[in-house]
């Protein structure tokens, strides 16, 4: 995920960090009811208690809704326990630890498995395909599984990816985390993610920037400079609030928001879409479904724009063809009443009446 580091720390947040953004929505919430309260007070008596009973009618549909939430829990949970045996054999035949009947490979072939599967089926959903870089192609082949569980104190999720050894980072499970302020709708509260343990040079969220020492200087060692750089990997240090309340100005808190945003986004699209429907993905069969809508309506429209156009068009050369008409009918009138007059021929030439030849043209 790509962040502001000029404003923002990427780590792991701080119990203090998370008190001070529960005070912030806190307070936030609060202008907001402050608002609604100056809107309750503008109403007429009468106006007043209709709307009353509105809140009355919305309190009952809040209280169902809950249920709701309450009962789906219940249920996705449920059938999260139902999906875990076809996510196994799922994993055994992308990494290649069981053979499908039929599919074995020639003797001098060791392919193995569906190669790049998780790092194809990412890169077929325009979300997670925006953070994904060409530098980070060549560590998310080795990703071999992706697995999400509820976190029910705080109450949140937590997703997990397993890589097999590489010579990027050390870690063989990469987590991230997400913390909910579980209040009348849920609200992100905190990301935390896993710190990776890079092995020398190879960290795929900095460039390591060497220039040459100027001619004359002392110091004959070049110069080496860090520099951050947009990664997926970023997606483990997630924003991170500050300190202090007085270190957030409106527009760091806004920044802020939608860096939180943005990457809450990309966690749940993995947990709702890449998860469950991993092979579609993979094949682009989820891809079409979801964006084939989306191209079909834009070259409807694009055909209703061109047909506007061609209307317009011939609307506007009937006018021409009109304007012409006019044209050529004043143009024989004036000269009907120039013979009429006795006016002068135009002089001969090869080309069009009343135009000077070729030789007479003005440069």
């Amino acid at each position: 995920m790509s962040t502001n580091k000029d404003n923002f720390n990427v780590a792991d947040l701080s119990t203090e960090d998370r008190a001070d953004l529960v005070n912030a929505l806190k307070n936030k919430l609060q202008d907001l009811a402050g608002k609604h309260s100056d809107v309750l007070e503008s109403l007429t008596p009468v106006v007043r208690k209709r709307v009353d009973a509105l809140r009355e009618i919305q309190t009952q549909h809040d209280d169902l809704e809950a249920k709701f939430f309450e009962e789906r829990a219940i249920l996705e949970a449920k059938y999260q326990k139902l999906y875990q045996p076809l996510y196994t054999k799922r994993y055994e035949i992308v990494n290649g630890e069981v053979e499908v009947e039929g599919s074995e490979p020639a003797k001098d072939v060791e392919e193995k498995g569906v190669p790049d599967f998780w790092l194809i089926a990412m890169k077929n959903n325009e979300v997670l395909a925006e953070e994904i870089s060409e530098r980070d192609e060549g560590a998310l082949k080795f990703l071999r599984d992706i697995k999400w569980s509820r976190v029910d104190n705080p109450k949140g999720f937590k997703l997990e990816f397993y890589f097999d050894t590489n010579t990027f980072f050390k870690n063989s499970v990469l987590t991230k985390t997400y913390h909910m302020i579980d209040e009348d709708e849920p609200i992100l509260e905190k990301a935390i993610g896993t710190e990776i343990e890079w092995y020398p040079g190879k960290s795929l969220t900095q460039k390591i920037l060497k220039k040459k020492p100027k001619k004359g200087s002392k110091n004959a060692k070049p110069i080496t400079k860090t520099e951050q750089c947009e990664s997926f990997f970023n997606f483990f240090s997630p924003p991170q609030v500050p300190e202090e309340d007085d270190d957030i100005d409106e527009d760091a808190a806004e920044e802020l928001q939608n860096l939180m945003e943005q990457d809450y986004d990309i966690g749940s699209t993995i947990r709702d879409k890449i998860i469950p429907h991993a092979v579609s993905w993979f094949t682009g069969e989820a891809a079409q479904d979801e964006y084939g809508d989306i191209e079909e309506d834009d070259d409807e429209e694009d055909e209703d724009d061109e047909e506007d156009d061609e209307d317009d068009e011939e609307e506007d050369d009937d006018e021409d063809d009109e304007e012409d008409d006019e044209e050529e009918s004043k143009n024989r009138k004036k000269s009907s009443a120039v013979r009429k007059k006795g006016g002068v021929r135009a002089p001969a030439g090869d080309g069009p009446q009343g135009e000077r030849p070729p030789e007479c043209k003005q440069q």
